[in-house]
């Protein structure tokens, strides 16, 4: 059933969740590039909104063909709805204004192709848009569902990427338009050398080890369904949880639903939501787990830092993690405030062997890890 909504913005959102149910792959990054189209079109010119939003939310030929249709049926369903309740809000309010609500308005106007000669105005952020920003202990319970979809599909969609790989190639696989033209720059423009890609051999493998201490609480959670859907796509990945003790859980999020993987972890990890001896654990996996580390590794840590341990533990357990591996990344979520400083005695201690340091308290802070990748 498609829902009535009052503002062209949250009717695109929804319509893409209609195409998601039609099997199109859309995250919140083809969301954002269909709302940014709506700023290219005028609104009122039906086809031209129809063939942004085509080119926004396909992928492929079938995808191409489907589209006219269902764009179709979602926008006449949605008339059809509009219509329903203009007709309502004429009997309850126009006695006494004579007039519709602007919202209505504009949005029936749209939808039959005419121009509204009245200003109205629309959101300027999705939800998608909103909880991507907000830090993850900020969420309400009534957005909670919204936000694990989201990071669902930012954390697949960063790791297709991941997997999609090129590199040039002298046998003709596939055309490599951008690096064509730019060879050919010097030629006059005249396409005399032709330039190919195909698919690189990815030998990149992730190392994350998470904190799942008291202090992470309010993330780990969060954190820990990122991981779980980045490992439905990309295989090379080996996945760690810590708080007093290190724990292999690589093969506990591979074989249940997110909720039966966090359940028994939470109940049977020992430590989970305690006390936090990073120290030790990293010393532990550098210890136990270093044959994981080569130059093609890269490690991601997901910590606060709070950590009352020996500094000089740590320091050499990160010494040792990152002279075997290509890049130490460490996420941290109190980084997302402002006026955060690393200043404890674990962050000092880190910091000289860490090459990436960067926030995890929110959506945007986790599409941010793609250019690190």
């Amino acid at each position: 059933m498609i829902n009535r909504r009052t503002d062209l913005t949250s009717n695109v959102v929804d319509f893409c969740r209609f195409l998601r149910s039609h099997d199109f792959r859309i995250g919140s990054e083809e969301e954002a590039t269909a709302l940014r189209a709506m700023s290219l079109v005028t609104p009122d010119d039906r086809s031209r909104f129809a063939l942004a939003l085509q080119v926004a939310l396909t992928h492929n030929a079938q995808q191409v063909q489907q589209f006219p249709e269902l764009f179709d049926q979602y926008w006449k369903e949605l008339e059809k709805a509009v219509d329903s309740k203009t007709k309502d809000s004429r009997k309850k309010n126009g006695k006494q204004n004579g007039t519709q609500q602007p919202s209505f308005d504009a949005l029936k106007s749209w939808l039959n192709g005419q121009k509204n000669n009245e200003e109205t105005e629309t959101a300027s952020h999705s939800i998608t848009e909103t909880l991507s920003q907000k830090d993850f202990s900020l969420v309400p319970a009534d957005q909670l569902a919204e936000l694990v979809r989201i990071i669902q599909e930012v954390s697949q969609a960063l790791a297709r990427k991941l997997n999609r790989r090129r590199e040039k190639s002298h046998s003709a696989q596939e055309f490599d338009l951008k690096n064509t033209l730019r060879r050919n720059l010097r030629r006059g423009g005249e396409l005399v050398e032709l330039v190919y890609k195909r698919p690189r051999r990815n030998r990149v493998r992730l190392v994350v080890l998470a904190d799942v201490s008291k202090s992470m609480d309010l993330y780990s959670t969060f954190l820990i369904q990122f991981l779980y859907a980045f490992q439905s796509v990309f295989r090379r990945i080996e996945t760690f949880v810590f708080s007093t003790q290190l724990h292999h859980v690589t093969a506990d999020l591979k074989q249940q639903s997110f909720q039966e993987a966090l359940r028994e972890l939470s109940e049977h990890t020992a430590g989970w939501s305690g006390g936090t001896r990073i120290g030790p654990s990293l010393w532990t996996f550098a210890n136990d787990y270093g044959r994981l580390l080569n130059r093609e590794t890269l490690v991601i840590i997901l910590s606060d830092g709070w950590d009352t341990g020996d500094p000089n533990v740590l320091a050499e357990a990160m010494q040792r993690i990152q002279q075997k591996s290509c890049k130490v990344i460490w996420l941290n979520p109190l980084a997302g405030n402002p006026t955060y400083q690393p200043r404890t005695a674990a962050m000092q201690a880190v910091l000289p062997y860490v090459d990436v340091f960067a926030s995890a308290h929110n959506i945007e802070s986790l599409k941010a890890l793609g250019k690190w990748l």
